[in-house]
Order: structure tokens, then sequence, then C-alpha cells
């Protein structure tokens, strides 16, 4: 490959959005595009995308990144994808069978429901490492076959394709010539068994999915084929990785790094750990796949929590801080305008609990009101709450053997707000650092698509890393902290048994 293709393209398609980095052999940013993508809930608790629209907004800010720079500079393509999202689509002209079923959508529950009736789930999360949950795609890709004409048979005969976004973006960008997913992907369908690294047979068959209508998988980091036939995108650019956005994240923070743990911090809150092994022991955490890279493989260890800055928008909107003019400076200011949260616990288990407790019958609580508190305590109570959240995740990841922390890495659009990163740092008594790079997921894939173009070794890609700012805990401040955990654990368990 000529030595003047020093760009890789990094494509981020996230639920709301997707995104088009243009990343050089320095890890500098020097062109990006972004369009918006719909959501539409036809019935509750389904959640679907238009799968065509999904991809030709893809393309498109494929080609307008491309218009921003010399594309005989451009050595390849990386993918970062939103997950667990189904989609199938007619081998023949790459046509969608149905609309693809987000990670949000619940319409598999009676199904999912069922295997934990008939006492499958711990046996599931031996082989898969996830637990029972309509998240996962392999009960949606169920749902796909059910409800396409002859949707069995034809996926048997291999008529019908069957995949997870990236699948299906690199369908698209490669013309229908390559089929495939990667590992983080794959481990993401509840399909894959985390020991032999291959579709599972146990699993096919529970499910009732024909092999014939899965992707090939292959490592994160790699060739999984070439650009074919695109308005305003070149033949031949190489795809050369795909990942899982929240993994994604990970590798852009620290390439896995024992002891650096990441946490999302938006809607609701990803918080992962790097694996050595696939320890599925802990029944309350999901083991997965967090990478391939083309040399050997990280496992992870996640948490998913569905209300952290959700939790904070939904105190706001019922105290009407939103109405106010200055109301961004108001809830930056909390920790400022309170000495303390006066006693007051927000538990925001708004539809159920998420990790570790899944208690899908918990509602959110609020707990120690007195005639003294007000907004500002109700405010600084949704905030903390992100905080302690996160802490009871990684209270459950340190019964796991090989866990390690000693740095929470942190993104996404709470991690703004000084005062909560501090209190995160002191409440958890580690470093906390602070990404304020908003294309982290994009990055990941654009370091391990030139890991793949230039064989990249780990002391090169650890140069390419976002700079990060680092909060120290203060041990003083920790103690008392431990204090406030223990009132927070109180309030929580009242939520859960209410």
């Amino acid at each position: 490959m000529s030595t003047n293709k020093d760009i890789v393209i990094a494509i981020d398609e996230g639920t709301t959005n997707c995104k088009a980095v243009a990343v050089n052999s320095e890890g500098q940013v020097l062109a990006q595009a972004s369009r918006a993508l719909s959501i539409s809930t036809p019935h509750p608790g389904w959640v679907e995308q238009d799968g065509e629209v999904l991809a030709a907004r893809t393309l498109e800010v494929v080609a307008e990144t491309l218009k921003e720079i010399d594309p005989q500079r451009v050595g390849g393509i990386g993918i970062s994808n939103q997950r667990e999202t189904g989609i199938g689509w007619s081998r023949s002209d790459g046509k969608p069978v149905n609309a693809a079923m987000t990670w949000q959508c619940s319409r598999t529950a009676q199904f999912c429901a069922s295997l934990r009736e008939r006492g499958l789930e711990g046996k599931i999360k031996e082989i898969t490492g996830l637990p029972v949950a309509t998240l996962f795609a392999g009960s949606k890709f169920r749902w796909l076959l059910e409800n396409t004409e002859d949707g069995f048979k034809r996926a048997a005969a291999g008529e019908l394709c069957l995949g997870t976004i990236d699948a299906w973006l690199l369908w698209n960008l490669t013309g229908g010539k390559s089929f495939c997913c990667d590992y983080s992907n794959a481990a993401r369908t509840q399909l894959l068994n985390l020991k032999t690294l291959n579709w599972d047979p146990y699993m096919l068959e529970l499910m009732g999915i024909p092999q014939e209508a899965l992707p090939q998988i292959r490592p994160s980091s790699g060739l999984f084929g070439v650009t074919a036939g695109l308005k305003g995108i070149p033949d031949g650019i190489p795809v050369l990785s795909m990942i899982g956005d929240s993994h994604a994240a990970l590798y852009g923070h620290c390439l896995g790094r024992s002891g650096c743990v990441k946490a999302t911090y938006g809607t609701g809150s990803s918080v992962m750990a790097p694996l050595s092994a696939a320890d599925t022991s802990e029944r309350a955490l999901a083991t997965t796949v967090a990478w391939q890279d083309g040399e050997s493989i990280t496992y992870g260890l996640e948490g998913n929590i569905p209300h952290t800055g959700d939790a904070l928008n939904f105190m706001a909107t019922v105290t009407s801080v939103f109405a106010r003019p200055d109301a961004n400076d108001f809830i930056n200011g909390v920790f400022d305008k309170t000495e303390d949260n006066l006693g007051v616990y927000f538990v925001p288990m708004l539809t159920g609990a998420g990790a570790p407790w899944w208690n899908e019958q918990a509602r959110g609580m609020i707990t120690g009101l007195t005639r003294g508190v007000s907004t500002a305590h109700l405010v600084r109570a949704a905030l903390e709450s992100i905080a302690y959240q996160i802490a009871d995740v990684i209270s459950f990841m340190n019964k796991v053997e090989g866990f390690a922390l000693s740095t929470l890495m942190v993104d996404g659009g709470p991690t703004k707000n000084r005062a909560l990163m501090q209190f995160q740092s002191d409440l958890l008594g580690c470093e906390v650092s602070r990404s304020d790079t908003p294309e982290l997921s994009a990055i990941g894939a654009a370091m391990l698509a030139l890991k793949a173009k230039d064989n990249l070794t780990p002391q090169q890609l650890s140069a390419l890393i976002p700079p990060h700012e680092v909060f120290k805990p203060n041990p003083q401040r920790h103690e008392v902290l431990q204090c406030c955990y223990k009132e927070w654990g109180k309030a929580v368990r009242t939520a859960l048994e209410y």
C-alpha cells in the first residue's frame, strides 16, 4: 500500500446520528460530517429504524468527508456502530425484509420471559456471557424470521442475511460482496460461544437461527472487504476495522490496559472493564468480547445502567429547572450552591432497575426529604445518583477474579461537570480520567484500522490516544462519602422492595 495513504475514515454509526471522521496517522481529526437518524415507535415497546435510510445516511457522510480531504490519501475505513440492533435482508437484492430493531426494542419480551421460565438463563449466561434480555440481537433475529414469509426456510437456504449494524454497513460499502461481522458485535447477539468464539449450536437451535443466515466472524482489526460501486466513494478502499461503539470507546481511552475501566455518561451508561479471560461467574453483569485486534482477544466485563444522564434530565424537568434561562449554569453549579445533599437520595429506577440489580418491577424513589430541601438539593441528588450507580456496578466488578481498578476513564456529556467528576473520584477513591474528545468511538475504530493498515505496535497506538484530564481523589473526602454510599444503598434496597 502506498506510503502516502495516511488517512482512515472512521464511521461512528449511532442510534440518533451517524458520523464520519477523517483521521490521519498521527491521530488528528482532519474533517468530519454527520447526519441525524430518526427512530420509530409504532407500538409500545417497539423501537425501530429504516435500514435503507441508515445505510444511505452513512454513505452520505463518508462521501461528504472525502470532499474535505484528498481521497488519494485514504488508506482504509473503520466502523464503530450501535450494538445489539438487528436487521435482516435479502441476499439477492440487499433489500431489508423489515425495519431494523434497535437495541432499545423490547418486542421480544414474551420470548425472553419464556426462556427464564424454562430455567435456561444460567446455561445461556454460561455459554454467551449475557443475561436473558430483549437487549440482545438473537431474539430479534428470531422475530424477524417469524414475521417474514417463509423466513426460517429462506434463512436456512441462505437466501436471507441476519446481522448487526456493522455487517449491514459492510454489505452496503462493498456492494454486497462481503458479509462479515467482528467478534465484539457477534458477542452481542447472544449466539456466540465465548469459549469457542464460534456461533454456538445450542443457542442457534434455541433461538431458531440457521447458521447459513449469519455472517462470518472476523477480528475487529483486519481486512473485511473493499468499497465498490458507491456514489462519491472511490472503489477499492479497504474496510479495516469493525467494532461496537462502547468497545471502541474503551479502546480509544486506553487500548484495554488492565485497571482502566471505562464509563460512558450518556442517557444511560455503559461501564466496561477489560478482562483477559471470559469469566461468566458474576451473574449481575455481562461478559463479552471487547475486541480481537488481529493478534489477541480482550474480553470485557460490562454493566448497562438505563438512567444516568436521563435521571438528571428527569429531575431538571419536574423541578422546572429547564424553564430557567440559566438552566445549564444552575445544574453545573449545584455542588457550589449546596454544602451537601441534606440527606436526599434519588434512585432513578424510572423503567425498572438495570445493572447490577435487573429488576423490571422496581420504581424510582426519592428518600430523605425534609422541609429544608431545595431545588438545588434535588438536582444535586440526581447528579450524585449517576456516580452512585456507576459505583454499584464497579462494586460487583470487584467480585470477579482478574478485575482491577486504578483509573476510571470517562466520556460523555455529563462528564463536562467538573464537580461531578471530582465527586466520582472521591467516591471511588481512584483517579478519574476524562476525555473531552466527542469522537472517541470513531477514534477507537480509526486506531484499529490504522493498526491493520500500518501494523502499528502498542507503543505507536498509545501515542494516538486523545488527551485526558485527570481528577485525583481526596482521601478525607473518600472516607466521608463511604457513609453517604451506605445511605444510598439503603435507598436502593427500599426502591427494589417497593
